[in-house]
């Protein structure tokens, strides 16, 4: 049995969620670099360059990618064979965000959400648990702004709706966003399980390395469709025009019930922060 101390779980969040706020990954800067050199908008081209130069300033001068430093958004696998000790685990999650984003100087956007009275330190966070094999905890930090995640869907379709009634929503879905989630844009989806399972496949699906497809081959083919079909819509970046409007589609999987299928589509921009670490 391996003991983790709750105080090595608050300093890894607080370091992550800088971390994810400063830093953007290279898998995202990747694709934005390959979209510039295949954008034809002139206003296409411009913008793109513009998101390359603040993610460079971003990362030289230590500073938020973008001022919606989002709610924090946790996921923690936990071994087993771990032993959380010295406290509360999900208290020591929120203290964790709590010092990240008063250290990063971070913008606090976590609110009541009937009285929309400010919390005042970004908590509590959003956490997602879940048990796995072994002896070790690792811990994945993913601030979402609501820019994007205002522009998120959820359906339950009918069985015989298919995988072109799961098209057909995915599509209307980004058609109805626009210009609002700020594209460039990824697209997670989740399919099947139960509606809070798929918003959760949804969700987790970002976490992905940005462009890596699905192990599956039938559902990789399935998010080269989608990203394909997306871009052809011309919405382009920032809603102005051009080839560019997703730069990749992940897309995770659930057994279902035989009188279902659930499908949610979870947007984010281009800044598809997160950081991880495992203690």
């Amino acid at each position: 049995m391996k003991e983790i101390r709750v105080s090595a779980i608050i300093q890894a969040i607080e370091k992550l969620c800088i971390q994810a706020c400063y830093n953007l990954g290279d898998d995202v800067k990747n694709l934005l670099d390959t979209a510039r050199e295949r954008e034809e908008s002139p206003f296409g081209i411009r913008i793109l360059d513009q998101l390359l130069e603040n993610i460079n300033a971003s990362r030289e001068n230590q500073l938020p990618l973008c001022q919606d430093t989002g709610m924090a958004v946790i996921f923690m696998e936990i071994g087993q064979d771990v032993h959380i000790t010295g406290g509360s685990l999900q208290e020591a999650v929120n203290e964790g965000v709590r010092r990240g984003y008063q250290k990063g100087y971070m913008r606090r956007s976590v609110l009541d959400p009937l009285k929309r009275t400010n919390t005042g330190d970004n908590t509590p966070a959003v956490i997602h648990y879940e048990i796995v094999e072994g002896d070790q905890l690792k811990i994945a930090v993913a601030p979402k702004g609501f820019g994007s995640e205002n522009m998120s869907r959820l359906t339950m379709l009918k069985p015989s709706d298919g995988v072109e009634g799961i098209k057909r929503f995915v599509l209307d879905t980004v058609i109805q966003a626009g210009a609002n989630p700020c594209p460039p844009i990824i697209l997670g989806i989740g399919i099947g399980g139960t509606m809070e399972k798929a918003a959760f496949l949804a969700k987790k699906a970002l976490l992905r390395e940005a462009g890596k497809p699905n192990p599956k081959p039938e559902i990789a083919g399935l998010e080269q469709e989608l990203l394909q079909a997306i871009n052809n819509t011309g919405i382009g970046p920032q809603g102005l025009g051009g080839r560019t409007t997703a730069l990749a589609v992940h897309i995770d999987t659930y057994p279902t019930h035989l009188a279902g299928l659930p499908v949610a589509v979870n947007i984010q921009c281009h800044a598809a922060r997160h950081a991880e670490a495992i203690l």
